[in-house]
């Protein structure tokens, strides 16, 4: 469960003004009480995740590796090895839905440009995704971003990974991979250059043939938790303002992200589970058990 209503940090403050006789902003207390997660566990039950046999611990440090592989493999451009990172049918969702891909008939396109320091941009948007992207499409629009200057990077924080108590009833085992991260997205707008940072948890849902010795663990599933952002200058001190109107568009937990990013054309998923929506929370961390319980899931919630 998520607090969305004014939290203990928010009490704190008022109560530390009591004390002190300083009166705080209602700013200040309004940011302090809206940023507070519950205390409450979000799991309902436990996995194995630490120690165990050594069967387990390799289990574990393999999907560790792969979640891993994201940051490192994506941000250069090793295609190859990020691809290897994944099941055939894969799918990953992000913050947006992309464009910059080569008009095919699945997509269907309209040409837009931007004026940045009296250059112009040419960039093709896609409007038909819904959220989810099969990885070999994501991959594309990857590449293309990349050569239009697109410049996105990844921070790994830390990682852990469970895995499944049963396999599914046709020998699948199952793992969730938890990557803490930083997602860093360069902007350059009229006024200043700056960066977005963006700090997530990655959630892989791994799958691994339980009767084939030479099986590998491959991500099926890469979904994201929001958990907040922040415009970083580069300069130290420059960055654009963005209105509150502007940012109530989109879920706190990546509002300057989307905000941002749809300065520039992109569609933002506003589905995506934050620790400021209740429901996506508590929905997400219920498809992460049935994964490891060897059920149906259903992440396609867009």
């Amino acid at each position: 469960m998520v607090l969305n209503d004014p939290g203990s940090k928010g009490d704190a403050i008022v109560a530390s003004a009591l004390q002190t006789g300083i009166i705080p902003s209602k700013e200040a207390i309004y940011m302090a009480k809206s940023t507070v997660t519950s205390a409450m566990d979000p799991h309902t039950k436990s996995y194995s995740h630490i120690n165990g046999t050594v069967e387990q611990l390799l289990d574990r440090i393999a999907v560790s590796e792969l979640c891993k592989g994201w940051p490192v493999y994506r941000d250069a451009s090793e295609w190859g090895n990020y691809r290897s990172l994944f099941t055939e049918d894969g799918t990953v969702w992000t913050s947006k839905f992309s464009f910059l891909l080569p008009p095919s008939p699945s997509f269907h396109h309209a040409l837009f440009s931007f004026h940045f320091f009296g250059r112009i941009l040419a960039l093709t948007k896609s409007t038909a995704w819904s959220g989810p992207q099969p990885v070999d499409e994501f991959i594309a629009v990857s590449k293309a971003g990349k050569e239009k200057g697109v410049f996105i990077m990844h921070r790994e924080c830390g990682t852990l990974a469970e895995l499944g108590s049963t396999p599914t009833p046709d020998g699948v085992r199952r793992a969730i991979g938890k990557m803490k991260a930083t997602i860093t997205h360069r902007f350059t707008f009229p006024e200043s250059q700056f960066d977005v940072d963006c700090d997530c948890r990655f959630i892989f849902f791994c799958e691994k043939a339980a009767d084939d010795p030479n099986a590998e663990w491959k991500a099926k599933y890469v979904k994201l938790f929001y958990e907040k952002d922040k415009v970083v200058p580069v300069d130290g001190y420059t960055a654009p303002r963005f209105e509150a109107a502007e940012l109530d568009k989109y879920p706190k937990g990546y509002c300057f992200l989307g905000a941002a990013q749809a300065r520039l054309g992109y569609e933002i998923d506003i589905h995506l589970p934050t620790p400021f929506d209740s429901a996506l929370w508590d929905r997400m961390y219920g498809e992460m058990e049935k994964w490891l319980d060897g059920k149906k899931v259903d992440l396609f919630w867009e």
